[in-house]
């Protein structure tokens, strides 16, 4: 029986632009898709860099304007990976010509510019992503499942961090990152940080911010150089509403770090800890161990822990980081088919980039603040 297909279009060819890429050709390798995916126009900067992007990425057509693929018929998704301060307009024109929409986050670089993405896209009834994918890890589904089947008691504290150092160098350039509109570090990483703080405890109620600029100025690439106005670090307490207490912290300048998006989660009966930087492995400490038995263990990953088993059928072997875009856009697609819920739609973007506004202001007024 044909399927139908389901044909791509995609603006932004760097490093997510191939993440996104890998998720579209190999998911429906994986995972049994109710659509075909074809991959039909990619979009970049100049006509030779989008036409090198389509020899190598595998699309039927390329242009060096993204409104082209918004105008054409054909294109039933649009995936965003361009720079954020392009997120809003791109989503909207996408929105309006009535095509789903997968963006990287953050979604947009204001609160308010998110509700009004996310109220279009609600309004035209088309699916969203954000492109959240650390959450699409089995071992965070195991460590949820764990926190809401009560092992590890009532919830009192949580500690998370996403530290990376693409930034530490002083002399690195001045980038669409550091832009005063959205950019800094607790938007761009931090923000996973809080989304999996919400995915394992549930919502955060109020938060007490603190955002530090430890490099004042970068190369602006023409001689000079330019302000950053952005945090290097972005930190925050925490109060959940279910009463635990916690801290997140987003971290670009951390010196040896490449991917330390951590958490701990600690109960009464329990504690879980988990690294990104080996994220095929949960450590889980249970007070009903024996005294002089008690101890972290090592909760693999493998193929119980769905859906590990159907990228490899034996446990140590593990699964990355592309694998995690991969069963991203396998939830994405199955949504868009109407066969399930959006994983994490433009509404659970908002909220991300609330609790980051929030924690901002936060930062500038010096006070506790309740997350609207």
């Amino acid at each position: 029986m044909t399927k139908p297909k389901l044909r791509i279009g995609l603006i932004g060819t760097g490093f997510m632009g191939k993440a996104h890429v890998f998720g579209f050709t190999s998911a429906p390798r994986v995972f049994e898709l109710p659509v075909d995916l074809e991959l039909h126009t990619v979009a970049d900067l100049t006509e030779a860099a989008a036409e090198r992007a389509r020899q190598t990425l595998g699309f039927a057509h390329a242009t060096s304007d993204w409104r082209r693929i918004m105008a054409n018929p054909e294109i039933d998704l649009v995936s965003i990976t361009a720079p954020n301060a392009l997120h809003k307009e791109m989503s909207l024109a996408a929105i309006a010509a009535g095509k789903h929409v997968y963006c990287e986050k953050p979604l947009a670089p204001l609160a308010a510019d998110a509700l009004e993405m996310t109220l279009a896209a609600e309004a035209k009834g088309v699916k969203t992503q954000v492109g959240f994918n650390y959450l699409c890890n089995p071992m965070l589904a195991t460590a949820r499942e764990m926190i809401a089947a009560g092992e590890l008691g009532e919830i009192r504290g949580y500690r998370g961090l996403h530290a990376e150092d693409y930034m530490a160098d002083a002399s690195g350039p001045f980038t669409f990152r550091h832009d005063p509109a959205g950019g800094g570090a607790l938007a761009d990483i931090g923000s996973h940080a809080l989304a999996t703080a919400e995915f394992l405890c549930g919502p955060i109620s109020r938060v007490m911010g603190d955002c530090v600029t430890m490099i004042g100025s970068r190369p602006d690439g023409k001689g000079g150089t330019r302000k950053v106005e952005v945090d290097d670090v972005g930190r925050a307490f925490l109060r959940f509403e279910n009463g635990a207490t916690g801290s997140i912290e987003g971290n670009w300048i951390a010196t040896g770090r490449k991917m330390q998006h951590d958490f701990e989660v600690y109960g009464t009966k329990g504690a879980l800890a988990f690294s990104q930087e080996h994220f095929n492995v949960l450590h889980y400490f249970s007070t009903s161990d024996a005294k002089g038995r008690q101890g972290f263990r090592r909760i693999e990953a493998g193929p119980d822990h769905a859906p590990y088993g159907l990228f490899c059928v034996a446990a140590g072997h593990q699964i990355g980081f592309n694998d995690l875009k991969a069963i991203e856009v396998a939830g994405y697609v199955q949504a868009v088919a109407g066969k399930g819920p959006e994983p994490f739609n433009f509404r659970k973007g908002l909220r991300i980039q609330t609790l980051v506004e929030t924690i901002q202001t936060s930062s500038r007024e010096g006070r506790w603040l309740a997350v609207g």
